[in-house]
């Protein structure tokens, strides 16, 4: 329990040490941490499910080699191929999302870092390492946040492309 404690101070330390923004940056590592989990539960508990689903409607029909067959197929292939894709495009904004709001996070602990200056002159370094650090620390913790869903949210979308492409191998001509 003292562990957990001390783990949320240091976070609270952090987030005052480099200003409001970080707990927009925060939110939204939130949200897209909570989607990529959730994506890889799909993808590894319901999509098996979903492709068995699929193959055992398309070997049901006794027409599967007409063309209307193969439209049929595709509209199979595609239906899953949307439900993989769900969600991967939010991923990747929030990605996105992330360095801009660690430049909006530089932005502001430049202004404040200008308003020491402008009350104090230059004379009252203390005051203006503070700004500073509120605009350096925004950046690197949107950098982090950006880089720790870059390589999920390229795998996420490989393996949609991936998984649909297999499905459409699955349900060939018979």
């Amino acid at each position: 329990m003292v562990a957990l404690s001390n783990f949320l101070e240091a976070i609270r330390g952090f987030i005052e040490l480099g200003g409001d923004v970080l707990w927009a940056i925060m939110a939204v590592l939130l949200v897209m941490w909570t989607l990529i989990i959730e994506r890889f539960w799909y993808f590894y508990r319901v999509l098996p499910s979903r492709r068995r689903a699929v193959v055992a409607e398309w070997r049901e029909r006794e027409d599967n080699r007409s063309w209307y067959a193969g439209r049929i197929k595709e509209e199979m292939v595609s239906r899953l191929a949307v439900e993989m894709k769900a969600n991967v495009r939010t991923i990747q904004t929030l990605i996105a999302i992330c360095p801009l709001l660690g430049l909006l996070g530089t932005v502001t602990g430049m202004v404040a870092v200008f308003d020491v200056m402008a009350f104090f002159g230059t004379g009252n370094a203390r005051a203006m390492a503070s700004g500073v650090s509120q605009a350096t620390v925004p950046t690197m913790a949107g950098m982090v946040a950006a880089l720790s869903g870059v390589y999920f949210g390229s795998y996420l979308e490989r393996k949609a492309d991936v998984e649909a492409e297999a499905l459409e191998d699955l349900l060939r001509y018979e």
